[in-house]
Parts: C-alpha cells; structure tokens; sequence
C-alpha cells in the first residue's frame, strides 16, 4: 500500500525488444524538457481525467514536455494494448504513458505503464486498487513514479499545501487555514475565519498542522488534526507565541516566544508539552526551522541590530551568523535535501527570495518584487513555494492582492498557483503515504 486506501501490485513487463533505459539530467531537461506523450486511458471516462492530471503535473513541473495530441498515429485503445513504437518515435516522444482503467461501485483499478521509446521496452508498471473517491491521487502517485524514473530522484505531485486564504481588503484581511492538493485542486477551509490564522506547519506525518491563531485575543500556537478536524493549543505558556515548526521526528515544535519586550526561541516537547529555552538577551529571535537531521536551528534575529539569518545547534548554543548580503533577511527554511536555506530578502524597497548554503554561501535571488515571502521547500528539495504580493486597482482606489507561485530552485519556470481566494504562507507537506 503506498498510500491509505490504495494498492499496488506490478505489472509484468510486456513487449520490450531490449536496450539501456532512458534517465535524463535535471540540468539538461530545464533545457530540454522530455518529450512524453501521455493519451487518454483506456476503459473508463474516468482515464481521460487520470491522463489529463498527469499531463498537468509533469507539464507544471518545467521538466517534461507532453507531446500535442493532435499528433497522436495509434489509438488509445491499441496503444494500452501493445505500444508501436514507431508510431510515437515519429512524432518526436521519448517515453510514453499508456493504461487501462476499470470500476465496478466504488472499486477502482488502475493500469499504468510507462515506455521507453527509444529502445523499445517498459520502464514501469503497476496497478493500483483505490475506492473511486481516489482516481485524483492515483494520478499524482502515478505522475511520481514517472518523474522518478525519467530524473532519477523523488517527485513531488502526491503532496498538499497547507496555507493562509485571505479574503477583504487590507486593512481588515480575514485569514482562514486552508488546505489543498499541491496542484490547487481539493481546496477546503480548515477555520471559519473568526479568528485570524498564520504560518501553518506540517507535521512530519502530514496529518496536523501547527498554526498560529488570535482565538481570544490571544496569539498562540494551536495544533490542527486534519482527521477528525479538531483543534487545540499547544500549551498555556505565557505571552504570545508564534512562528512554529516541527522537529524532523515530530516530537517537538519549536517556536518564539514574546515576553518582555524580547522574543526568544523555545522548542515544546509534544509528549508532555514542556518548554526548553534555546536563546536568550535582548532582541528578537523568531521563525526558527530544524535542520533535517535534526541537529542545527535556522532562525532570524535582529540581535546584531539588524535582521539577519543564524545558525545554531539544536540544543540552543553556538549561534553564528550566515547572511551577509545587503538588506534585511527573514523567514528562513531548510531544505529537506540539507543542502540549502531559503529565505526572503528586503533591501532598498524591494522584495526577493533566495536560497544558501548553509554556511552562508552561494547566495542566489531566484525572484524579486514589490512584495514576497514565506518561502517553503517541495519535499523533493527541487521546488519553493512562496506567496507574492501585489498592488491592483479596483472601484474603489487602491487594492490589494496575494497569490502563491512556485519556482525551481535553479531560477526557473515560475508560476502562479491558482486558490479561490487571496493566499499566503504556504506550507508544502511530506509525500502522502
């Protein structure tokens, strides 16, 4: 089972004549997006909108480019049968997608093969056994095997964004958690907006958010449990707390506290719910993030007198400075991979978001703009996500929006993420499994 509610079982290899399989570079297919014809599945209705998923995802990533169908010689039928593969070699295809699928009630399965064109054999096959209700994820996973065979490293498109939508005009914004799969489809509100929501967080297991909530009139870190939708605060600790993130096993949370005019970053054992100090003096430490190894803390402060991103152990000392650059930086976050930190970058009225080093080297911009932050890691380490800001102009004088995109972490193929409404501080959750 690779994820709750589906099964898998491999496909024998069919019809293959031999040959070296095909894996791109990531560096090359930036340039080169794979050519990959993806046809409607066969057997059910329910194919075209499986194959149509898939084409979104790999198309969306930058990497991959879905031959027109328009060009297509064999049908989808003959195709999911036996593949000519000089058919698909002809219009240009390096793999091809082909499957079957079939439901009876509520049962669903799902036959899916990848080709590999050039030397004539299968890459992949599986087949999936899911209640109807999840042909949607059955597409992201089957959209991951191929990434994963075609680039060598773990997709991305079985995952969801846990974020803030926002609606009203900027000096009276209701801000909801929301939740959504990470091709914006499946959008649901988790609060009602009584009360304001920011910074939501993933738990390592993707099953709770940790969120900062104003319930009360009192800015404090509250759990969400996304199955059975309850929520609580994560502990009666005085002043305001905020900016939460999990530790890589998710037994702790570690935050900022407010009291006495400083912020300091404690991190709360989620067992007992008792709270360890990390840093200490004057200033503000905030928007601490784990490593993912779990021995060293990111986190911002302006204890320097201006705000820059440091570095220290997990159990609170050896703090060191890693941003240098001109301009102020804030929201940093670790890439999964541990090899870079994102973070938002504002200097001489400008926006940008950026990655690093660890030790504060490399820096690079990879978008800049009037308004920009919150970047968050894709599982995979390969994609951020962030929220953009913009001024618009409605009736009424001067607007406001926000809106999330993602960009590779090279500088390319950023887009725009389509929500229902305004949306900020996105969070990208671990693959479902």
């Amino acid at each position: 089972m690779v994820a709750p509610g589906i099964w898998t079982t491999p496909l024998p290899a069919a019809a293959q004549s031999g040959g070296q399989p095909t894996i791109v570079d990531i560096t090359r297919a930036r340039t080169e997006p794979i050519p990959i014809a993806i046809p409607d599945m066969a057997g059910s209705p329910l194919g075209a909108q499986i194959s149509r998923v898939i084409t979104n995802n790999l198309r969306n990533s930058g990497l991959f480019r879905p031959v027109d169908r328009q060009a297509f010689i064999q049908t989808t039928e003959s195709a999911a049968a036996t593949p000519r593969f000089q058919d698909w070699r002809v219009i240009g295809a390096v793999a091809l997608v082909t499957g079957r699928v079939d439901g009876t009630g509520d049962r669903l399965r799902v036959e899916f093969r990848l080709w590999d064109i050039l030397p004539e054999q299968q890459a992949l096959g599986t087949a999936y056994n899911a209640t109807g209700s999840n042909w949607r994820q059955i597409a992201h996973i089957i959209s991951d095997d191929i990434y994963k065979r075609m680039l060598g490293e773990t997709g991305y498109f079985n995952t969801r964004i846990a974020y803030i939508a926002e609606t009203g005009p900027r000096d009276r914004r209701v801000r909801r958690l929301a939740i959504m799969d990470q091709d914006g489809e499946n959008n649901r509100f988790l609060t009602d907006g009584q009360f304001q929501a920011l910074t939501p967080r993933f738990h390592p297991d993707a099953t709770r958010i940790a969120f900062m909530s104003y319930q009360r009139n009192e800015p404090r870190v509250y759990l969400f449990n996304l199955e059975s939708g309850r929520q609580e605060v994560l502990g009666n600790f005085g002043g305001m707390t905020l900016s939460p993130r999990f530790s890589p096993d998710g037994r702790s949370v570690v935050l900022s506290a407010v009291r006495g005019g400083d912020a300091n970053i404690f991190v709360v054992d989620m067992a007992s719910r008792r709270e360890r100090q990390l840093t200490s003096g004057g200033g503000l430490d905030v928007s601490p993030c784990f490593s993912p190894d779990g021995t060293q803390i990111v986190f911002n402060s302006d204890r320097g007198g201006d705000q820059q991103i440091y570095v220290m152990d997990a159990g609170g000392g050896g703090a060191r400075r890693i941003s240098f650059g001109n301009g102020r930086y804030a929201t940093p976050v670790w890439s999964p991979r541990g090899d870079l930190i994102a973070f938002t970058r504002i200097a001489r009225g400008q926006f940008a978001i950026g990655v690093m080093r660890p030790d504060g080297s490399g820096e690079r911009i990879l978008s800049e703009g009037w308004g920009m932050e919150g970047p968050t890691f894709a599982p995979n380490g390969r994609v951020l996500m962030f929220y953009r800001e913009s001024a618009s102009r409605d009736n009424r004088g001067s607007g406001y929006s926000a809106r999330l995109s993602s960009i590779d972490i090279a500088g390319f193929n950023e887009r725009q993420i389509v929500t229902p409404t305004d949306a900020s501080d996105p969070s990208w959750s671990p693959l479902i499994s």
